[in-house]
């Protein structure tokens, strides 16, 4: 059940890049730049996909270089999208019956010129083709940049705050 949990969270996102530009950082949901509504469009869209429990559909969001790293609970680590997608189907997906993964209302963006940070929380939900349920709630960081007008996932970072 720890590696089924700890594979379950491949989805999320940390830091960005320097540019002349300034950051534009607000809260996703208040009253500020563009940006925030277009991420928070955005995030939700990526959630849906991973949502529907369809491993293309949430790649989508990703870039494919092969040097890319993407970090989960457990392995340590992806290296690329390939890897990443491989790795979610075999320990999330293929023993899932139902997922939900809910994005909290604390969404932040930092943006500078085609690349963005975004961090979020999270609630998961799940059910386990075993007959068990999962609950879960998380931390995701991913950074963002713009291609061919698109914004894809180069890095992310998923966590879960360790038990008390």
């Amino acid at each position: 059940m720890d590696k089924l949990l700890r594979y379950l969270l491949a989805v999320a996102w940390i830091l960005g890049a320097a540019g002349p530009i300034p950051a534009q950082t607000s809260k996703a949901g208040a009253a500020g730049p563009d940006t925030d509504r277009a991420f928070t469009r955005l995030i939700q869209r990526y959630y849906d996909a991973w949502n529907s429990l369809d491993v293309e559909k949430a790649g989508e969001f990703y870039a494919k270089d092969a040097g890319l790293i993407f970090y989960d609970i457990t392995p340590f680590e992806y290296h690329g999208w390939a890897a990443y997608k491989e790795g979610v189907k075999q320990a999330f997906f293929d023993k899932m019956t139902s997922a939900k993964l809910i994005p909290n209302n604390d969404l932040r963006v930092t943006r500078r010129g085609n690349v963005a940070w975004t961090t979020v929380t999270f609630h998961l939900s799940g059910a386990l083709k075993t007959g068990g349920a999962m609950e879960l709630d998380a931390r995701h960081t991913a950074i963002w940049v713009k291609r061919g007008g698109k914004w894809l996932v180069v890095h992310e970072h998923i966590s879960v705050p360790l038990p008390e």
